[in-house]
């Protein structure tokens, strides 16, 4: 995919006020590989880059590690794994291999040793998955606890995260549907008749 304009403009500005030395040629070469990410992520990420790089700091690993794909940061996604079979979660594929790494250390109450397992496994999951152009992908894991998945669910569905449909089935049931639900069901109903007209 060939860089736009935008990106390798937007890479020269912030070279610029990274005071990071870099080339047209590695301007463009820069551009290259972050072509094959989503345009509005890669400028997103280097508005970050801007505000909170130290001069001659300006990488592509830098900036890869700075796009908005929907992705919790590590510690985002550390704060968010249960602790327990009962608690309930909404997680991506990533967070769900890295907490793989870390359940057994969870299992001998070593917190610490845990989460830094967690963190750099996810790390290394979420740069393979934006290598790959993959999306992110949610999923619920529901624990034992059914009162608990109510807060997560609906959570989930407010972000964005899992469909609404998806979550009223998931839901205890209820004589009515969750209002909240109702909600964002009618609001999703609104889109599609709004895009159909």
């Amino acid at each position: 995919m060939k860089p736009s304009a935008e990106l390798i403009k937007a890479i020269a500005v912030t070279s610029e006020l990274t005071a990071t030395p870099l080339s047209e040629s590695a301007a463009r070469v820069m551009a290259q590989d972050l072509a094959q990410y989503p345009l509005p992520q890669v400028l997103g990420a280097l508005i970050r880059c801007r505000r909170e790089l130290r001069p001659r700091m300006l990488t592509i690993e830098s900036i890869v590690s700075r796009l908005d794909d929907g992705r919790p940061g590590p510690e985002e996604a550390w704060s968010m794994m249960p602790r327990d079979e009962g608690s309930s979660v909404v997680w991506t594929d990533e967070m769900c291999q890295a907490y793989g790494m870390a359940a057994p250390l969870l299992m001998e109450s070593d917190q610490v040793a845990a989460r830094m397992a967690f963190v750099e496994a996810y790390r290394k999951l979420v740069q393979a998955a934006r290598d790959a152009g993959s999306p992110v992908h949610w999923t619920p894991s529901l624990g034992h606890d059914p009162h608990g998945r109510e807060t997560v669910l609906l959570d989930a569905a407010r972000r964005g995260r899992l469909a609404a449909e998806h979550v009223a089935k998931l839901l205890p049931m209820r004589d009515e549907p969750h209002p909240e639900i109702a909600g964002l069901l009618q609001s999703v109903q609104k889109k599609l008749e709004a895009k159909a007209s």
